[in-house]
């Protein structure tokens, strides 16, 4: 294979050339930190490069094909971790000022798990100070670029993420997700994302506060084969996090099949109220019929949210949880975070308790309203944006002619699946006449990421995209 074909290939079909002693751990590994070294500078989509521990674990790799041991499920394959992930001796700034020296102790428990299946770490991608936003800009550097137009943000919180991936600067790479962060960046960037199940993968826990009340690990690929792996590694309930699930997780790559014949897909294209680019309406709603085509049924889908209202009672939790973990921290070191993000902090920390059991309560509704959907349905279809990707720094106030708030407006189909804990994936689906990705949002029921995956595959099968590359690759 070529070196071009080595940037793009799956990250399955990477792992099969190393077990077969085809391709050299090092060598690929070289070949991807050459990458990074050559566009990162105009992507901005990693924070920290560790390269020196990335080219010793390369090694321990190769040696231990040539010794003829087990291979973990990723042996030998570079992979990038969001910023906001723990990573024993490699750098993790959390996005933040506060935080940009600070190397941990231990691994996040997905990155333990991705190490032990024999995964190469490249470095940390960019990401907004502590998640907190659906762009990737913060206080360390300059903002996060997109592949397919660089004036053009690439989205957050994982937004490194998905320009590394669309990029070709890794094949594989991990993300979170806590209001839209794993399938913001790949419907903007042209990957496929996967929000898993909310406790399908543990977090750990973070004092002072929590986990983040919404927020998955999850995998984010450039082929469903490669996520699918990937969240297999990830995935299973651990002691650390009593919120996971306790249940062992399904064999997903096992059972990703193409196939949905039969199956009752819902559509809608503003979950009742949301405004909607009419371009990204179109395009999706296209999609959204090929699976008819397959042989599935596709009509109208019964859910009517108001938007504005699920957005408040999302933003309560949301940000009560930031107030516990960063509150001291916006008190007494606020003029070294994002003005934004402080902001919120110090808002969250006035309300009442009452302010959050109301929304706590109004959740509750939330999520019932969501799983009455799928007593009738076996998947769900939106947009998975309200927009395509936009320049840097400048957010939709309007779109399709409607006022919008300019921090939610254009991510009106995420963050509603987070608080109701279904898994949920972006998958390509076509371009803007600007020639930026488009995302089809395909929602599953709660723990059932098996079906979501095979409605992706089958997608993948008949609208193939892993062959379109950005013009920054």
């Amino acid at each position: 294979m070529s070196e071009q074909d080595l940037m793009f290939a799956p990250a399955w079909q990477l792992r099969d050339l190393v077990a077969a002693r085809q391709l050299s751990p090092v060598e690929v590994t070289e070949l991807f930190l050459r990458r990074v070294e050559a566009l990162n500078p105009r992507l901005n989509a990693y924070l920290t490069v560790a390269a020196d521990q990335a080219i010793r674990a390369a090694r321990q790799a190769e040696a231990a094909v040539s010794a003829g041991k087990r291979l973990g499920p990723l042996h030998g394959i570079p992979i990038s971790i969001k910023d906001l992930t723990f990573t024993k001796g490699i750098r993790t700034t959390r996005g933040s000022l506060l935080f940009q020296d600070d190397v941990p102790l231990q691994d996040d428990v997905a990155v333990l798990r991705i190490r032990r299946a024999g995964a190469i770490i490249l470095g940390k991608t960019n990401t907004p100070e502590f998640g907190y936003s659906g762009t990737t800009e913060n206080l360390l550097g300059d903002d996060c670029r997109n592949p397919w137009d660089p004036a053009c943000t690439a989205g957050g919180s994982s937004g490194g993420a998905g320009a590394a991936l669309a990029a070709g600067l890794c094949p594989l790479a991990q993300g979170s997700d806590g209001g839209g962060s794993i399938r913001i960046p790949s419907a903007m960037c042209g990957v496929y994302g996967l929000k898993p199940s909310q406790g399908r993968v543990p977090r750990p826990y973070q004092p002072p506060g929590g986990w983040g009340p919404f927020s998955q690990n999850g995998p984010m690929a450039r082929t469903v084969a490669d996520a699918a792996l990937l969240l297999q590694v990830m995935a299973g309930p651990h002691p650390s996090d009593p919120t996971s699930m306790a249940q062992r997780p399904p064999n997903f790559v096992a059972s990703l099949k193409a196939v949905v014949r039969g199956l009752r897909f819902g559509w809608s294209p503003d979950l009742g109220s949301a405004p909607v680019d009419p371009e990204v309406r179109q395009r999706a709603e296209q999609a959204a019929l090929v699976f008819a085509e397959l042989g599935a049924s596709v009509e109208e889908a019964p859910l009517a949210l108001d938007t504005e209202r699920v957005r408040e009672v999302f933003e309560t939790v949301w940000l009560s949880d930031y107030a516990a973990n960063y509150g001291e921290l916006a008190t007494t070191r606020g003029d070294e975070m994002t003005p934004a993000l402080r902001e919120s902090i110090l808002r969250a920390r006035g309300w009442s308790a009452a302010k959050l059991a109301t929304a706590l309560r109004e959740l509750e509704w939330h999520r019932a309203r969501v799983r009455a959907v799928f007593q009738h349905l076996d998947v769900l279809l939106t947009p998975t944006l309200a927009t395509t990707a936009f320049p840097v720094g400048r957010r939709p106030r309007a779109i399709g002619g409607q006022p919008v708030d300019p921090a939610w407006g254009f991510t009106p189909f995420t963050y509603p699946i987070n608080m109701a804990g279904n898994p949920a994936a972006s998958i390509p689906c076509g371009f803007s006449s600007q020639g930026l990705p488009i995302g089809l949002h395909i929602i599953g029921r709660r723990g059932d990421e098996t079906t979501v995956l095979r409605a992706s595959a089958a997608f993948e099968q008949a609208r193939p995209w892993a062959h379109l590359h950005p013009p920054v690759s």
